[in-house]
């Protein structure tokens, strides 16, 4: 009995220690405030400013543009190479493995700076097209390691079936092993977005002038003092992805209840 109460007060603490802090931010977005020492009323000031303000309107367009568009590439490109590194060879499949850890495991400020020279070599103008290039590069190994569990899971012989039934190869890999693997695309298109979403480093070396992102904006604010805008936009995006979560979840219970 001591030891399940343990557990709970222990549980309890460490999700008290991660999700307190945004609980504040969201509170004071209400505060009339600038200051977060000092409570002087319940207002919802910020959030009309932060609509108002076009250079953040415009870097959060930017960040969900680019999130978008990098977490559905990303993740069809890393579906069809995890069922390439699937199928290959085990020697093989253990190499590109390890080159897949690699952009996981190493610091993103090399990332980003890896980038920025291949793109000065190039000759690219650094813009919307090198940030988005960026964080397409940096997801593909998030997605593959996504899907490659459910790959290791599935049946060998659902494909060879499918295909004696008279399904065309592209037939079986839509209807019999897409399905399948869906969950792990699905965790890997949400975990491109989040990552992408959240990136500062490498978009702070792939970015051109005119194209700032969220992360950069406010990294940008923060030498004059943060403003209470950004409590406000925290908040919306807090509550936005907590109803995203909520969303998937029930239409995963529905798909298999």
């Amino acid at each position: 009995m001591v030891k399940k109460a343990f557990k709970y007060i222990y549980v309890t603490l460490l999700y008290l220690f991660l999700y307190l802090p945004i609980f504040l931010l969201i509170i004071y977005s209400f505060n009339d405030s600038k200051y977060r020492g000092n409570w002087s009323g319940f207002t919802f000031r910020w959030y009309q400013e932060l609509f108002r303000d076009r250079t953040i309107v415009a870097a959060l367009y930017n960040t969900f543009t680019i999130a978008l568009l990098a977490s559905l590439i990303a993740t069809i490109i890393g579906t069809v190479s995890a069922i390439a590194i699937h199928n290959m060879s085990p020697r093989s499949k253990v190499f590109f493995m390890n080159i897949t850890y690699l952009p996981v495991l190493n610091p993103d400020i090399v990332i980003g700076i890896s980038l920025l020279a291949l793109f000065v070599w190039m000759q690219l103008k650094l813009g919307f097209v090198t940030l988005l290039l960026a964080h397409i590069t940096f997801n593909i190994p998030y997605v593959i390691l996504a899907v490659l569990p459910k790959l290791k899971q599935l049946n060998p012989h659902l494909e060879e079936a499918a295909l004696d039934l008279g399904a065309t190869p592209m037939q079986a890999f839509l209807k019999v092993i897409l399905p399948e693997i869906m969950p792990g695309v699905i965790t890997g298109a949400l975990l491109a977005f989040t990552l992408s979403l959240d990136d500062f480093m490498v978009s702070f070396f792939t970015t051109g002038s005119g194209v700032n992102t969220l992360s950069i904006k406010i990294y940008s604010m923060t030498k004059l003092g943060v403003s209470p805008k950004i409590n406000a936009l925290s908040a919306l995006l807090f509550v936005g992805v907590i109803s995203m979560l909520g969303i998937l979840q029930a239409r995963i219970r529905k798909i298999y209840d």
